[in-house]
């Protein structure tokens, strides 16, 4: 299982293409919101969601990406999907 830094690095790569806001991606932590801090629209908000499932080979239900808003909140669902498989 990957550690949080590892899965923070791993999403900073998934949803650098679709932040507006590089001051708050600089800075990006557990707390950081896709949509209020890094202005990602939520339909790249979905596209965050699929890159997420091929990277991982998993696959992120709607409710589970309803709450993918955070990125704690993406690390903790990563996390529950790979420990389903």
């Amino acid at each position: 299982m990957q550690t949080n830094d590892e899965l923070i690095t791993a999403l900073k790569t998934i949803v650098k293409p679709y932040v507006q806001d590089e001051e708050a991606f600089a800075q990006l932590t557990e707390q950081t919101s896709f949509i209020k801090d890094l202005k990602v629209n939520s339909a790249n908000l979905v596209d965050v969601a699929l890159d997420v499932e091929e990277k991982y080979d998993i696959e992120i239900d709607n409710e589970s990406m309803e709450r993918m808003l955070t990125v704690g909140a993406a690390i903790d669902i990563i996390r529950q999907k790979l420990a389903e498989k």
